[in-house]
């Protein structure tokens, strides 16, 4: 597997190279702003989705479609870039949708469904500016990504945004109630990212897994979503419901709720179980019959 390896000037000029494969594996060296560019052809043009990693002084990090504001996905990320040591990332692209994640990390802290304007993705191009300069290395024939774990919903966008220790970040989706607000999240847990519940008054996020309820302190909340919850059971899954993660296996994973001792409780769907699996009272309880979340 040959790399490449690139250096950009502060300048915000693009260098562009063929895409091949749904994916772009890099690592970058900067003191921040290090951007991204898809496109159709090697140059800029409309349409465009830009990747902007470590901007605004490296504190956030967006997706921007067509150099417009507003930006179609935000996220903070502190200090993601450094200019003294490589740091790398991985951005994949499926079925109009693309993701944005840390290497090593299976879930994507930025992702976007690009359904009012899809193009194909043909090249990439990187570029540094707003005063950093950057070290590339681009990893040639990456493997054609799964399933995206990332969701969105169409008609705008949706975002996984980081979060800890019962933070709710701003325009968190409800998806449930327990005497409070239940908001959708995932975390990741023994080699799966799993939707489950988030708690706020608990400190935590759950999911369920290995017939219990698991605590997360670190999680991630589904925020400016427009999806709604359908009735459905067993494996018959909606072709709008929306994947929101992955079993250790590989298989996708998606939203669901299920109504139990007073409660609207949210957790996992796996088509091959047949069955919605919600964290509930410190155990992982299976519904054939359930509600899951799917784009509108």
């Amino acid at each position: 597997m040959s790399n490449i390896e690139i250096e950009t000037e502060d300048k915000l000029e693009y260098q562009f190279h063929p895409a091949t494969n749904g994916v772009v594996n890099f690592k970058v060296r900067a003191n921040n702003d290090a951007h991204l560019a898809l496109t159709s052809g090697p140059a800029e043009s409309d349409p465009m989705l830009e990747i902007f990693i470590g901007g605004w002084k490296n504190t956030k990090s967006v997706i921007r479609k067509n150099r417009s504001k507003p930006d179609v996905c935000e996220v903070d990320t502190p200090d993601i870039l450094n200019a003294g040591e490589f740091r790398g990332f991985w951005v994949k692209w499926q079925d109009d949708v693309i993701t944005v994640g840390m290497d090593g990390a299976a879930a994507a802290f930025l992702s976007y469904e690009n359904t009012s304007e899809p193009f194909p993705i043909n090249y990439f191009g990187v570029c540094t500016g707003w005063g950093a300069s950057g070290s590339w290395i681009i990893e040639q024939n990456a493997p054609a990504p799964s399933a995206p774990a990332a969701l969105v919903s169409s008609g705008g966008a949706a975002c996984w945004v980081p979060a800890a220790n019962g933070e709710v970040p701003p325009n968190a989706v409800v998806g449930g109630a327990d005497g409070e607000d239940m908001f959708i999240a995932r975390s990741q847990h023994e080699g799966a990212i799993i939707p489950g519940k988030l708690v706020a008054s608990h400190g935590c996020a759950y999911v369920a897994w290995g017939g219990v309820e698991n605590p997360k302190q670190e999680y991630e909340v589904l925020c400016d979503g427009n999806g709604t919850f359908v009735n459905t059971s067993g494996g018959e899954i909606p072709p709008n419901a929306i994947p929101a993660g992955e079993s250790e296996d590989g298989e996708p994973l998606f939203i669901g709720r299920v109504n139990h001792e007073g409660t609207v409780t949210v957790g996992k769907v796996q088509q091959s179980h047949g069955v919605c699996y919600i964290p509930y009272g410190g155990q992982e309880l299976a519904f054939a019959d359930y509600e899951i979340y799917v784009s509108q």
